[in-house]
């Protein structure tokens, strides 16, 4: 397999995985979250070390070593982005998995298993036209002050989602515009979506027009704008009127 197609098959599978572990009525609650991520997360570590055994590794559910920050080639993973959404059987949940290359977020795929999709670096959709009204999609329960801001300047709608995958996917998929996130972030829930986005021509950076550098010491990614391109400087702009 190619890098992309490792990438594909392991998020499709992973999401498999974790619908079987929902279905299989063993688990509810936070024991549900808990028995997803760990039994995801052991397939996908597992499968990346028997595969690509020289590179390096980071994965939200696995204890993180310094021994990836010497590598060029690093896969960053999050078995589950969305738990909450995941078990409550909702679609906005998904799976990352994606190759970071001295830095750069360059190869990924991001899983949603709750509407049987996987979106991939090497085989971009084709992306409907943008609607007249930006569409901006941010948190379901908690919208960033920043992001709500920013759509009243720029006359946006929001759309409440749930994890961070599904809300770029939106992106991509042509369900909204723009996904502007300020409330704190880890490398792996943006590191798949930003190269799924970044490999369909869509604009992706730190809320600071900073590009997005991965396989840092510090795994701490707090902001992310992921747009179509038209809109990038827009939204950049009305961000930095309001630091």
């Amino acid at each position: 397999m190619t890098d992309a197609e490792l990438a594909a098959h392991l998020a499709e599978v992973a999401g498999r995985i974790l619908i079987e572990v929902r279905e299989s009525g063993m688990f509810e609650g936070k024991a549900l979250g808990k028995a997803g991520d760990q039994t995801a997360n052991q397939f996908l570590v597992h499968a990346l070390r028997e595969q690509r055994p020289e590179d390096g590794l980071l994965s939200e559910e696995s204890k993180d070593t310094d021994a990836r920050l010497s590598k060029d080639r690093v896969w960053i993973v999050d078995p589950v982005d969305g738990t909450r959404e995941y078990g409550e059987a909702r679609t906005d949940w998904a799976v990352h998995v994606a190759l970071c290359i001295n830095g750069k977020p360059e190869i990924g795929a991001v899983a949603l298993p709750g509407l049987g999709m996987v979106l991939r670096t090497d085989q971009p959709i084709a992306m409907p036209a943008s609607s007249e009204k930006p569409r901006m999609v941010v948190s379901r329960t908690r919208p960033a002050a920043e992001a709500v801001a920013v759509s009243e300047a720029i006359g946006a709608e929001l759309v409440g989602m749930g994890s961070a995958g599904a809300k770029s996917m939106a992106v991509v998929r042509g369900e909204a515009e723009i996904y502007l996130h300020t409330g704190g972030q880890y490398e792996w829930d943006s590191a798949a979506p930003a190269a799924v986005a970044l490999a369909h021509g869509l604009h992706a950076s730190r809320i600071d027009g900073s590009p997005l550098i991965y396989n840092n010491a510090d795994t701490y990614m707090p902001d992310l704008l992921i747009c179509r391109p038209e809109w990038a400087e827009r939204v950049l702009g009305e961000v930095g009127k309001l630091a």
